[in-house]
């Protein structure tokens, strides 16, 4: 069956965007609007996902999501934080109250949907298939393959390594450390511009024909994949 995501959302036009996005993904929906509704319809439809926005009628965010963490039933399911509150102590505070992960507004609905499947396949690996997605990228696991928008894309094993994890934490920004670590380990010396190199065979590759560039570069500070439209 195909897994359910619970909207927790006072604001109705977020409700309805987030609905189509998830259900044209093939994903199942159900939503709340206050942080007592969430509890009663997490509790009657036991969720596979719950996207939980901070500010809340009744109950906020943070006290749903200690609630929920402290039942059997709901324990264990993955919550995703969504809020407008991006500063570091709100954002520490809410994985404190026993968050997955976290996504401050404005954001795109490509990067939700990629982080509510790599909070999935995290939480039940088991039922998840060995793709990875972002927006029109698909990169296949098992067969070692990534498409853009139905193009085959060719990577060498650096490129192919670098695009799986980035897509794997989608929208979040690695700085060329970080990325050495991961991709290329921390036990083999390479020089931190070695990382640009990469990154321009990789962009070429993915923008070929001249598709948007997914790979944002921020100054003095790294590398996402961040696609370019935003949801308020």
């Amino acid at each position: 069956m195909k897994p359910l995501i619970l909207i927790v959302e006072d604001e109705a036009p977020i409700v309805t965007l987030l609905r189509y996005n998830l259900e044209r993904e093939g994903f199942r929906v159900a939503d709340a609007g206050d942080g007592e509704e969430a509890l009663l319809v997490a509790a009657e439809r036991k969720p596979d996902l719950i996207l939980l926005d901070w500010m809340l009628p009744l109950l906020s965010g943070i006290e749903v999501c200690r609630r929920l963490r402290r039942v059997p039933d709901t324990k264990n399911v993955p919550i995703i934080m969504l809020t407008a509150r991006g500063e570091e102590g709100d954002r520490i505070r809410g994985l404190n109250s026993g968050a997955d992960d976290y996504v401050t507004k404005p954001f795109s609905p490509s990067e939700l949907i990629a982080r509510v499947r790599a909070v999935l396949r995290r939480a039940r690996p088991s039922t998840e298939d060995e793709m990875l997605h972002y927006g029109d990228l698909h990169m296949d696991l098992a067969a070692h393959r990534v498409k853009r928008s139905e193009r085959d894309i060719h990577l060498g094993p650096t490129e192919f390594r670098l695009l799986r994890h980035f897509l794997e934490h989608p929208g979040r920004v690695f700085s060329r450390e970080q990325l050495l670590d991961t991709v290329w380990g921390p036990d083999v010396y390479v020089e931190p511009r070695t990382v640009d190199v990469h990154i321009r065979r990789l962009r070429k590759a993915l923008n070929a024909e001249q598709d948007d560039d997914v790979i944002r570069t921020v100054r003095s500070a790294g590398y996402a994949l961040d696609a370019a439209g935003a949801l308020a």
